[in-house]
């Protein structure tokens, strides 16, 4: 059984760090808010997508996105994944 969520993440909590740390929390924060929203369990492990890292980092350490839209994909047997929405 294929469990797919898509959400909005407010990335704020990352304007709240020094700005050299910004783009270090907001990946941060995506693993958290994705945890608690889907429920995680311990043995279970978060993939995210390397366009979702390129989206953080496209403007630079200083300056992610305020929000970031993703898609969060669980299946048995592989790890959850987090993806970008495709537009």
């Amino acid at each position: 059984m294929t469990e797919i969520k898509e959400m909005v993440i407010p990335l704020r909590a990352a304007w709240n760090v020094p700005r050299t740390k910004r783009a270090n929390r907001a990946m941060a924060e995506i693993k958290r808010h994705v945890a608690q929203h889907m429920k995680i369990q311990e043995d279970e492990e978060i993939w995210i997508d390397q366009a979702v890292n390129e989206a953080i980092w496209e403007r630079g350490m200083q300056k992610p996105p305020r929000k970031i839209r993703i898609v969060c994909t669980r299946e048995e047997g592989f790890p959850l994944e987090v993806k970008l929405v495709e537009e």
